[in-house]
């Protein structure tokens, strides 16, 4: 059970049922506090047996879990809390001393943060994929030719191929005229020169996350765009997880032994990767974690500025929302649509009891209940708190 706050009315205390998966959609206008709600949830998911916690985080605002939240020590004595750190390992895409230079990392390692290099392997990713990031189709020279390499190289090397393997599949490719091939070899060759983000060799994405702490991947050193680098990651990550969490699954009800936990999943800034009204390249596969995940034990938390922004078929399948202060009248309106028979009012109603900072409205679709709730403090350090 997840420790939440109590009720704004009653006192009484809070819990999130979370021994089952969860699809949860945490929201509010900029300092309301949903990014330190979601903290709260990283929190209490830590230390659960057999559950895996990640963390997308394009704001750099969950490593700082490392150290306590001695600045809040009153208000949590207040709840009967103490301060505490929670162990991070912060992963990050590419070569952490390139990314963050070596003081930094150093002073990461300093207060307690495990730094790992993330990578992807380029053998994930489908030929279709990899039209979709150079923003290529099947239809010109440049699509047809990389299409036609990467299906190539996936026939005959199953994913244990390499970035330069494919620059050298193109470079032998004679189906192609040489300006074309010229073209697509500028385009791998910044991939591999600049991006920094692809693995030589091929690893399990699984390999590199620990049980035993909350796994921040920080994709804010990534560029941000609906076919950038940043969708990259959560969609390679999201179809491995999703197709290893199903095997497992099976492998569960055979009573057969399996290493691979269930999952939670926490998404800050939600609406760049499964964004409302157009394409992304992680967005159908989220989409299909919150419909299908159910079953192999994959749990959601995503959290957001603009619900109003975020893809209506996500926002269906939260079974829990918390809704910070909201006043945009298009965040308003995504949200009420999400009203349900056994309100006595339309959402829109009950979002306008939100006055403080701190205080949420909880939907529980499983429960059937709505109620104002007091977020409980902070035990570990927040990160996303405002520069006064």
């Amino acid at each position: 059970m997840i420790f939440l706050g109590r009720d704004f009315e009653t006192e009484e205390p809070i819990y999130v049922e979370s021994d089952r998966s969860r699809a949860i959609l945490i929201c509010g206008k900029r300092g309301s506090g949903k990014s330190y709600t979601m903290g709260v949830f990283l929190e209490e998911l830590y230390g659960q047996e057999d559950s895996l916690v990640i963390v997308i985080d394009p704001l750099r605002n969950f490593y700082t879990m490392s150290r306590p939240n001695d600045d809040q020590e009153e208000a949590l004595y207040r709840w009967n809390l103490s301060p505490r750190s929670v162990p991070v390992r912060l992963l990050i895409p590419g070569d952490p001393i390139k990314r963050y230079g070596e003081k930094v990392i150093d002073a990461l390692k300093s207060q307690g943060v495990q730094v790992e290099s993330f990578r992807i392997n380029p053998g994930d990713l489908t030929p279709d994929t990899w039209l979709d990031l150079f923003d290529l189709s099947l239809t010109e020279p440049m699509g047809l030719a990389l299409y036609r390499s990467v299906s190539q190289l996936r026939h005959s090397e199953g994913v244990n191929f390499s970035l330069e393997d494919l620059i050298e599949k193109v470079k032998k490719s004679s189906r192609s005229k040489e300006t074309t091939t010229e073209a697509l070899l500028a385009r791998l060759e910044v991939a591999l020169d600049e991006w920094d983000l692809f693995s030589s060799y091929y690893k399990e994405v699984t390999e590199i996350f620990d049980v035993r702490a909350v796994n921040v991947i920080d994709v804010g050193v990534l560029g941000s765009s609906r076919f950038g680098l940043r969708n990259l990651v959560v969609l390679i990550l999201t179809q491995d997880l999703f197709r290893k969490r199903s095997q497992a699954r099976l492998q569960e009800e055979l009573g057969l032994p399996t290493g691979v936990p269930k999952v939670w999943l926490a998404i800050d800034e939600a609406q760049e990767f499964v964004p409302s009204g157009r394409a992304s390249l992680s967005k159908e596969s989220l989409i299909q974690w919150v419909k299908e995940g159910r079953q192999p034990g994959l749990s959601l938390v995503a959290a957001t500025q603009q619900p109003a922004a975020i893809d209506r078929e996500l926002l269906s399948q939260c079974d829990l929302v918390l809704a910070h202060k909201v006043t945009t009248s298009d965040d308003v309106d995504a949200l009420n649509r999400l009203s349900h028979n056994y309100m006595a009012s339309e959402l829109k109603q009950y979002l306008r009891q939100i006055d403080r900072r701190g205080e949420a409205l909880l939907v529980d679709d499983e429960e059937e209940l709505v109620r104002v709730v007091q977020v409980r403090p902070r035990r570990s350090r927040h990160g996303g708190a405002e520069l006064k």
